[in-house]
């Protein structure tokens, strides 16, 4: 059974993210109510307010840059949990 995340504090996350995919996951965030903004040096800075948030994010950046090979292994590892 999964143990239940104890939330931190939130706490402010830079991402690498290749530009052509930076405006897609930073609007996807917004739909999703996850604080984040676009400064001028490129990055997209996220604001993580527990671990749902965190694990939204994660789904979200790895939906969007995962080759198509790396979602079919993470989905055959859950479903061998």
């Amino acid at each position: 059974m999964l143990q239940p995340c104890r939330e931190q504090n939130s706490f402010e996350h830079i991402l690498q993210i290749p530009v052509c995919d930076r405006w897609r996951i930073y609007h996807r965030l917004q739909e999703l109510m996850i604080p984040c903004w676009c400064p001028p040096d490129g990055s997209l800075r996220v604001q993580i307010d527990g671990c749902l948030a965190a694990f939204l994010v994660r789904s979200t950046v790895l939906q969007l840059i995962a080759t198509r090979q790396e979602l079919i292994d993470w989905l055959e590892r859950c479903w061998q949990a």
